[in-house]
Parts: structure tokens; sequence; C-alpha cells
């Protein structure tokens, strides 16, 4: 099990800010090695801790794959409703959010590819249930926002459920073909994904 965090606010941030390090390090490994592939001694190498420093931080190979998918999935969500929230339109909220997760992706490309390789873990298990949780939410909202572009005859779908689905499979595999240096930034993208879901007469918007 993990240490608990230092209760002194200058402790607690250097224990913070060395916890994400290691987080950060753990899902490049994982993505270059894969999960069940990497040991804690690679995790040890990687970070320049001593497998007790690991713990001391992580606790466990289980909690360290939740805390990656934590610092991939808390924040998105976070923003991800306050954009749900606005008084935008929701053809408007739909381009900010894919946006906004397009952004995300780039800047957490190991921790989406990490998350990605290890689904079917996720799938199951309690220890998981978190993470299934807050991607379920996350799901639910985009599946709203997609509701409500119809509702407000800003766009429409042949298949609703379909095009969730579409636009799901479309971002969660761009970390396995982006490059930040190529031909088309995160946000062109993501504008790409949306005007392929929008009805073409709303595709000026």
């Amino acid at each position: 099990m993990a240490a608990a965090p230092p209760t002194s606010p200058a402790l607690r941030s250097r224990f913070d800010r060395r916890r994400e390090a290691v987080v950060t390090t753990a899902a490049r490994v994982f993505a270059a090695r894969g999960f069940h592939a990497t040991s804690i001694q690679d995790l040890a190498a990687a970070t320049g801790l001593a497998a007790g420093g690991l713990y001391h931080y992580i606790g466990s190979k289980d909690q360290l794959l939740v805390a990656i998918c934590d610092e991939l999935m808390e924040p998105l969500l976070a923003q991800a409703q306050a954009i749900a929230a606005s008084d935008a339109s929701a053809d408007r909220q739909l381009r900010q959010l894919v946006r906004v997760w397009m952004d995300h992706v780039e800047r957490h490309r190991d921790h989406m590819l990490v998350f990605q390789q290890e689904r079917r873990v996720l799938e199951s298990g309690r220890q998981w249930q978190h993470v299934r949780r807050r991607r379920k939410q996350f799901e639910q909202l985009l599946a709203d926002v997609l509701e409500r572009v119809e509702a407000e005859r800003l766009g429409r779908f042949a298949d609703r459920d379909l095009a969730l689905h579409a636009l799901l499979g479309m971002v969660n595999h761009t970390p396995q073909w982006y490059q930040p240096r190529g031909r088309l930034s995160a946000e062109q993208i993501a504008d790409g994904y949306v005007e392929l879901l929008l009805a073409p007469e709303r595709r000026d918007a």
C-alpha cells in the first residue's frame, strides 16, 4: 500500500510532484513495454527509485495503473462537464469538447496508449470500478451532447449511438498515429472529426 501523503503543505507538494513524475514515467514504460511485461525492477530503473521507494509512492502495479487512468480521466471529465454545462449551442459544445479531448490526447499520449492496451483488463475486477465509472460518465456526457445537437436541429445522425462509438473510436485511436509536428494540429484533427459527424448544413458552425 502506498504511504499516506505528508500533512505539511511543503512536504505534500514535494510528495505530489514526485508521485506525478513516477506515474508519468510509468505510463511511458507501460506504453512501450506493456503493463504485464513491465516488472517493478523495470519501473525502478526508469524512475531511479529503489523498489521500496516506488511502493512508497504507488503501493502496487494495480494502483499505479489506476493512477495513470485517473491522470487521464479526472481533468478531462472536469473540463467536459464544464463545457456541457455552458450556455453554448450543442454543436459548439461538441466542437469544444472534442478540441479539449484531443488536446488531452496530445499531452497524455502514453496514458492513452496504456488505457487502450489494458482496456480489457479494466473492464472487469473491483479494483477498476472507479476507472470504469469515470469512463462511463464521460461517454454519457458525449451521448447527451449528441442528443442535444439533434434536438436543437443543429445536426443529424443516421444512427446516434453509432455516431457516438465512431467518435470514441476515432479519438481513442489517434495516439496510434498522431505526430505532434505532423501536418495537422490537435485542434485541426478535432475539428475534422466533428466535421465528419455533423450534417453538411452545420459544418460551417
